[in-house]
């Protein structure tokens, strides 16, 4: 029996009929789909890899403590494993729409909480897998991570290992119950040993609160509110899904081109992205900024490979008012910069931290309400995750392409996701189904400030052609 965090135990508490809290990607690979039979086989080889996968939650009752994981004692991993195919022509509309539809379903809360799609019926005779996490039980970096263990490093791997798994007993409610009341006992003592075992001592326990304090300050400037935007209001529990392309290597050229980092040059197409949106929808974009949430990994290197949130937070400020591409450029790069000197992240992680001190109970209630409150303070999600940077396979096939998918909630119409993966640079949009149509708009936009960028970076060729993006060099992470 593991207890989940107070992070993770918060994505449970926000989800709710119209709040899907699961993280989820689209893989395209080569080739005719291989047999059912196969697929599962490869995913229950990965079982023994990935202990989440056979667990289910159990909430404690009367909310006297977080949510726990236990051994689910019914597992069939046929449930998980969904097998289905795309109306003719296949393209990628047809492919976009059943993400859409894929995603706006929620995740049965007595079982494992993921899914797989193997879909069938794709143009050019590909096929495409589905996948769905709930983010209780992993992060961005962490669904990579994840991603590339379910999934094979080489087209012929060798045979799994046998698997010995049996679940444990499932605890009675009483046990639940007493240990919940036993970890809150100890809960203060237990929360300041990790945080001076984190710290590595006092002097830097001090430091951490310094810069957390700097962090603060940063973070107290978002109580202003922004323009009142169509990005903003009530959502419905339906999904819309769409996608941009581009490569890493087009967007290292006009990083060197043109300066910053590759997260300026990512964040600045979005801008134009957004721009475009805006102005689409007869609004005008002159002096405004759109806010978005950045989630960022506080995933320390020895912790790859547990499958939990190690995430935290910084908050920028998309210009969309300028119509220069290079001045906007400019302007996300000093801004990350300010970002990047303020420790909004650190701040962030502090003060996710403590809230492991607040009860259960109190923990469950104030994250529905947070959720609830009108965010006129945060317009958007942006969450940006370097992927594995060389092919992976499932039954032989390589996968071509991926593209991921971030969840909405509260009063937020669109999220974006960016991910990384073998020298491709992909951004996976959702939206609200009835609120957002036009998300297209901004997929299309992301991908004509790229061409722009290119243009002033003194290339006038058209960007690389994502499929055949070579494989860059090792210290190519999407963070650079």
């Amino acid at each position: 029996m593991d207890r989940m965090s107070p992070l993770d135990a918060s994505f449970l508490h926000i989800e709710n009929d119209v709040n899907h809290m699961h993280i989820g990607s689209v893989g395209i690979f080569e080739g005719s789909a291989p047999n059912y039979g196969d697929f599962a086989d490869l995913v229950a080889g990965k079982l023994p890899l990935v202990p989440r996968y056979r667990q289910k939650v159990r909430f404690v009752p009367f909310d006297l403590g977080r949510p726990v994981w236990v051994d689910d004692p019914h597992f069939n991993l046929g449930y998980h494993l969904r097998h289905t195919a795309l109306p003719p022509p296949g393209g990628d509309q047809e492919l976009r729409n059943l993400v859409g539809r894929l995603m706006a379903q929620q995740l049965d809360r007595t079982k494992p909480l993921w899914e797989m799609w193997m879909v069938e019926g794709l143009q050019d005779g590909h096929w495409a897998l589905v996948s769905k996490v709930h983010h209780c039980m992993v992060d961005g970096v962490s669904g990579s991570d994840l991603l590339a263990v379910m999934l094979d490093p080489e087209r012929e791997p060798p045979p799994p290992s046998h698997d010995t798994w049996r679940p444990r007993p499932e605890p009675s409610d009483v046990r639940l119950i007493t240990e919940a009341l036993g970890d809150l006992i100890a809960n203060p003592y237990e929360q300041f040993r990790a945080m001076r075992a984190a710290a590595r001592g006092w002097r830097q326990l001090g430091e951490l609160f310094g810069e957390a304090a700097r962090g603060v300050a940063s973070l107290s400037g978002l109580v202003r509110p922004t323009v009142e935007s169509s990005l903003n209001g009530s959502i419905g529990p339906h999904r819309r899904w769409d996608w941009a392309r581009t490569t890493l290597t087009d967007v290292k050229r006009v990083r060197s081109a043109l300066g910053g980092t590759v997260n300026d040059v990512v964040l600045t197409v979005l801008t134009r992205g957004f721009r475009d949106l805006i102005m689409t929808r007869d609004e005008s974009p002159d002096g405004r900024v759109v806010r978005t949430l950045v989630p960022v990994s506080v995933r320390l290197a020895d912790e790859r490979g547990v499958y939990n949130n190690r995430v935290s937070a910084m908050f920028a400020e998309l210009p969309i008012g300028i119509a220069d591409p290079a001045e906007r450029l400019t302007a996300i790069r000093k801004q990350m910069d300010g970002l990047k000197e303020s420790k909004q992240a650190v701040a962030g992680e502090v003060l996710t931290s403590l809230s492991g001190f607040a009860p259960a109970l109190l923990l469950a209630v104030g994250t529905r309400v947070a959720f609830r409150i009108p965010q006129r303070n945060v317009n958007t999600v942006t969450t940006n995750v370097p992927g594995p940077q060389q092919p992976l396979y499932a039954c032989g096939r390589q996968m071509l392409e991926a593209f991921p998918f971030v969840p909405i909630a509260g009063h937020l119409r669109v999220g974006v996701a960016i991910f990384s993966y073998n020298g491709m640079l992909n951004f996976g949009v959702t939206g609200d189904y009835d609120t957002a149509p036009d998300i297209g708009v901004l997929c299309r936009g992301v991908e004509d400030g790229m061409t722009e960028l290119l243009k002033l970076s003194g290339d006038s060729r058209a960007p690389a052609d994502p499929a055949s993006a070579q494989v860059p060099a090792a210290n190519g992470s999407a963070r650079d």
